[in-house]
């Protein structure tokens, strides 16, 4: 099972945009670091400065560009060890599982020439009594998904 390192700073991101968003969801991008086999570390995010509806988020284009152009200088360009990793927004009244337009906005990104993508992950969370929980899918061109395992740094599974 691909496992996906989510450090406590990234989490911490994470909580205080669902927390400004309240019921509505947000979320960006991940950008990652290829650690093992199979493994995978989340080195930054994008944060959407403006929340979605109440169910239905759609990740706007501006800024996607310029935060991997600083990411992957910052990373000098090692696309093989620092890429892209996925995409990640919030259910704040919802499961913690992949919609239909979820599945099909993934695979719109794993099957776009363009994107050259293996796979593509999806993070989605939500506050629970103030406890970030979170969950991990991988999209992959052929329209396969599967559920990846995400721990948190300290080690602690979120699954």
């Amino acid at each position: 099972m691909v496992r996906i390192l989510l450090p406590i700073k990234i989490a911490d991101r994470m909580a205080k945009a669902l927390q400004k968003a309240g019921c509505r969801e947000t979320g960006g991008i991940l950008m990652g670091e290829h650690v093992a086999e199979d493994v995978f570390r989340v080195v930054d995010i994008t944060v959407q400065q403006w929340p979605g509806g109440f169910a239905s988020f759609i990740r706007a284009l501006s800024g996607i560009e310029s935060a991997l152009r600083r990411f992957f200088r910052r990373t000098n360009c090692e696309y093989k060890l620092f890429n892209y990793l996925g995409e990640w927004h919030s259910h704040p009244s919802f499961a913690l599982e992949p919609s239909s337009v979820d599945c099909e906005s993934m695979l719109q990104i794993v099957q776009d020439p363009d994107v050259g993508a293996n796979f593509a992950v999806l993070v989605i969370v939500r506050l629970d009594l103030g406890h970030l929980g979170v969950a991990a899918f991988l999209f992959f061109p052929s329209g396969a998904s599967e559920r990846a395992e995400i721990v948190l740094e300290n080690g602690e599974s979120c699954d």
